[in-house]
């Protein structure tokens, strides 16, 4: 019997147990990027180092050629799930990203702190599942909709002003606000979409001209020009003012799930289909198309990064978590998380600083990422969310051990029998009877076909790894050879 447990009289007492919450300190790198910029210093560089963390600044310190790798989020932080869990349809960040607001299937919104990640409270907002929501410019209103067509105006309080009942005759898609926050646009699955008023709450104009049911919309950041996506295959371009449709896309053989604006210049518009493809257009050249990507797993989600104007991110049916940069490469992603979730993803949201991406999925979790250190073994190849499983239980989701492991051109080194970690050098790849071999829950599924992506991430930011000899065009110089990025 431990002497802990008991007390004088005898009874027992039950031994408390103190658990490190993850947290994202945000404060004091842009209290030193404001030193730096205001006395007029050059940023201090970033070197593959541990001591170097205290010198990575916010995200939009890094845009230029030479440094932007360091924006590229691909380190598991959190996961975060209700107690009553139900599949998440749509995920949106505050404005000032200390909150993220959750939407599920039972019409409850409920919110988590951006910073320590801590459940701070549920409410229920519709009576059916709200399927998107979306903050105005200013920050000063939010938007949803929900599977039974009705769109609701709340307050930053989430106090509700204002419900336009029977907006749409079917489930409500997405909404997207004007840039200077007068109108916003809403698309549903009854083929139309539908341009507000946001200061009366009334309809101005119907855009029709789809097909089927219309799955996005987006507005162009400065201009006045809305994009959306169909179950019909196309990607239509509409003149707000005119309520005419401009021009149409018909690179696509199969319903188009997503399409955005780049939300910096808006000089560029990425669509994803279900015929498996990526693709973007320059709407300065006539919707030239200056990228596509195909894939052999349907893309999901599809979001631009809020910093670095020629990133995106793309969401998977398969729980992968891929990153593009237009001016590294236009034929694969930089980088890969092959098994970020266990099933289909359905919403991402970057934080309005960029230096956290929230991830939401049909496995009713929501996962949180960030910039990895500048000296992690694990960075960008964190041993649970990849394919090369050599005893990928050893670092488990949320179980407070911070393993840091060596690594080796096979992946991360596995321990040794004593308990340490093995050197990175000295030891072959387990085969399949081997002790360390690959576990056998979701997480720990393999594909052979990510094997590639996986490799192709192990040069970044200084890892101990052997690096491939350097290519034109790789990290961490970039240079741009299209003509819509510059």
């Amino acid at each position: 019997m431990d002497h802990n447990n008991t007390t004088d009289n005898g009874s027992y007492t039950q031994k408390k147990y103190v658990t490190h919450r993850r947290t994202v300190e945000v404060t004091s790198p842009f209290n030193r990027m404001y030193y730096y910029k205001k006395h007029g210093l050059r940023l201090p560089d970033i070197e593959p180092e541990t001591s170097f963390t205290a010198n990575i600044m916010p995200p939009s310190s890094y845009v230029n050629n030479n440094d932007r790798a360091v924006n590229v989020i691909g380190k598991f932080t959190h996961l975060s799930s209700n107690k009553v869990k139900h599949v998440i349809p749509a995920i949106e960040w505050t404005p000032e990203g200390r909150r993220l607001i959750v939407a599920t299937y039972n019409g409850e919104l409920s919110l988590w702190n951006g910073f320590s990640f801590n459940f701070e409270s549920l409410m229920q907002a519709h009576d059916s599942a709200v399927t998107t929501m979306k903050y105005s410019h200013a920050g000063d209103w939010m938007v949803s909709g929900d599977a039974d067509g009705i769109i609701k105006i709340w307050q930053p309080n989430f106090n509700m002003v204002k419900e336009l009942d029977s907006a749409h005759t079917e489930s409500i898609r997405d909404i997207a606000f004007c840039n200077n926050d007068s109108k916003f646009v809403s698309c549903s699955d009854d083929n139309i979409l539908k341009i507000w008023n946001f200061s009366n709450g009334r309809e101005e104009r119907v855009l029709s001209g789809h097909h089927w049911d219309v799955k996005s919309c987006d507005w162009h950041p400065t201009m006045g020009l809305i994009a959306s996506a169909s179950k019909d295959n196309l990607v239509k371009l509409w003149d707000p003012r005119a309520g005419n449709c401009i021009s149409t896309i018909l690179n696509f053989k199969h319903t188009v799930l997503k399409t955005r604006f780049q939300p910096t210049k808006g000089n560029l518009l990425g669509a994803i289909s279900k015929d498996k493809s990526l693709r973007i257009f320059d709407i300065r050249y006539g919707t030239k198309e200056i990228m596509a990507v195909k894939d052999e797993i349907d893309y999901m989600d599809l979001l631009w990064s809020p910093i670095n104007e020629s990133m995106l991110t793309i969401g998977s049916y398969d729980g992968s978590i891929k990153h593009f940069d237009l001016l590294q490469d236009t034929e694969k992603p930089i980088h890969t998380i092959p098994f970020a979730h266990d099933k289909c993803i359905t919403s991402m949201a970057y934080n309005p600083m960029g230096n956290i991406l929230a991830s939401a999925s049909k496995d009713r979790t929501i996962r949180f990422w960030t910039r990895a250190r500048p000296f992690d073994p694990n960075a960008f190849d964190d041993p649970s969310y990849n394919d090369q499983k050599i005893n990928g239980w050893y670092f488990g989701i949320n179980n407070n051990i911070n393993a840091v492991r060596e690594k080796s051109e096979f992946g991360a080194a596995p321990p040794t029998l004593d308990g340490t970690t093995a050197a990175p050098g000295g030891y072959t790849a387990p085969s399949s009877t081997s002790s360390y071999n690959r576990g056998t829950t979701n997480n720990y599924h393999h594909d052979n076909n990510n094997n590639n992506n996986n490799n192709n991430n192990r040069h970044m930011l200084g890892s101990p790894v052997k690096k491939p000899p350097p290519t034109s065009g790789g990290l961490p110089g970039l240079n741009s050879s299209l003509p819509g990025l510059n």
